[in-house]
């Protein structure tokens, strides 16, 4: 369980009790190729998973087999806590590159909530991040350029990955392909394409062999419109 308490304590600080109850977590550990679906929409899980290794990512399917991207998680997320509440899928989850996750029953984490209360307020937390992300999303996809939507994708996943250990010096994993880029933000991979040479051209970053590197935070962040607030990032009690 360290990836979740990485996640955790990245937006809240634990106590030891805390960390002891979420590091006895019963899991089952699975690996999931590339691709494949984790849990499908219309589904009723009976179970969490949390990432540990590897990339997700949410989306759903529309007309003619257009596919919206909605959010990429990373180690550490639990990217349908949801379910512990809202009993039926209104989208499906699948790894983005082979992912290993560990499957928690729902009635673990709800005894864990009674048990904790502050964990589940930590949890719920945790959702309304979620939900934040959304609505930056929205922003990005409603009014933004191609050029901020891509930049504002790369600044926020450089901080999570950042915020539990997984990225630094501007250099990290960046596991997207621009075909997964344009199902996220709503545009063509001529249109992905061009815009990462400009970026490239620009001297902002460099994306290679799965890795992104920056190397104009500032401006890039600039660029993008990228305010860090909304992923609450800052440890609180």
């Amino acid at each position: 369980m360290t990836m979740l308490l990485r996640k955790l304590e990245s937006i809240a600080t634990l106590s030891e009790g805390e960390r002891g109850a979420i590091h006895d977590l019963p899991a089952r550990a699975r690996t999931i190729p590339e691709g494949q679906d984790i849990v499908r929409d219309g589904d009723k899980p009976s179970q969490c998973c949390l990432i540990l290794h590897g990339w997700t990512f949410r989306y759903k399917l529309l007309g003619e087999g257009r596919r919206q991207i909605f959010s990429f998680h990373i180690p550490g997320d639990t990217p349908d806590l949801q379910s512990l509440h809202l009993h039926t899928m209104d989208h499906s989850l699948a790894a983005l590159t082979d992912a290993t996750l560990a499957f928690i029953p729902h009635d673990s984490l709800r005894e864990l909530t009674l048990r904790f209360p502050r964990l589940g307020a930590i949890l719920w937390r945790d959702t309304l991040i979620d939900a934040a992300i959304f609505r930056e999303w929205m922003s990005g996809m409603g009014r933004k350029t191609a050029f901020g939507r891509i930049a504002h994708l790369f600044c926020e996943m450089y901080m999570k990955l950042k915020a539990v250990g997984l990225a630094e010096d501007y250099r990290c994993p960046l596991p997207i392909t621009q075909g997964e880029l344009g199902d996220a933000l709503g545009l063509s991979n001529v249109h992905v394409n061009r815009t990462l040479q400009e970026m490239r051209g620009r001297g902002l970053i460099t994306l290679r062999n799965k890795t992104l590197v920056v190397h104009a935070w500032d401006e890039l962040c600039r660029s993008a419109e990228f305010d860090p607030t909304y992923l609450h990032l800052s440890k609180t009690s």
